[in-house]
């Protein structure tokens, strides 16, 4: 292929990864009822007068699937993390101990399942329209190529082979969605 085309291809093959890679992080913060450390990723705390995350501040760890434990580096914190738990709004109920804060994870309902994985889904299909929109601007740019002078068949090939990433990414999204789903819905 012409190097420019072979640039293009690329760099469309990395922005589709980065959608990729946005949803894998946004599925990892939907709480499937199993105790996740990431549950805990939007909680800030206010350390000496600085909004610091959590993670950046203690220990998080989960010993069994309804559990997260929270072990700040110092022990004068715990009274901080507990109340930025709270305003965190996660549904949570931290329990202080004098050393660390538990967080029992309660089950999901069966309603609140289906919520989640309808939330799943949105960001699924959102992740589609951006692929398709990145394929949508290199076909476009394989176009204006062509009008340059680049040989049609060469852009004809590039084009084949953005709709085979796009496809294939398309279907990595499917299956994460899938793998998402069945774990939202597993009591």
């Amino acid at each position: 292929m012409n190097e420019d085309l072979d640039f293009i291809f690329a760099e469309t093959e990395e922005k589709m990864g980065k959608a990729l890679s946005h949803l894998e992080k946004e599925l990892s913060k939907v709480r499937a009822g199993k105790a996740n450390p990431q549950m805990l990723e939007s909680v800030k705390v206010d350390y000496y007068g600085v909004q610091t995350p959590l993670s950046q501040m203690s220990n998080i760890n989960t010993p069994d699937p309804r559990n997260i434990l929270v072990q700040p580096w110092e022990k004068s914190m715990l009274e901080p993390v507990e109340k930025a738990i709270m305003a965190a709004n996660l549904g949570f109920n931290p329990q202080n101990d004098g050393t660390q804060i538990r967080i029992s994870v309660p089950p999901l309902t069966e309603e609140r399942r289906k919520e989640l994985v309808k939330t799943v889904k949105s960001e699924a299909e959102n992740t589609k329209v951006s692929i398709r929109n990145i394929r949508r601007e290199a076909m476009d740019a394989g176009k204006k190529l062509e009008k340059e002078g680049v040989p049609e068949d060469l852009v004809k090939v590039f084009e084949h082979n953005v709709q085979e990433i796009t496809n294939e990414f398309s279907d990595k999204v499917d299956k994460m969605i899938e793998a998402k789903e069945e774990d939202i819905m597993t009591i």
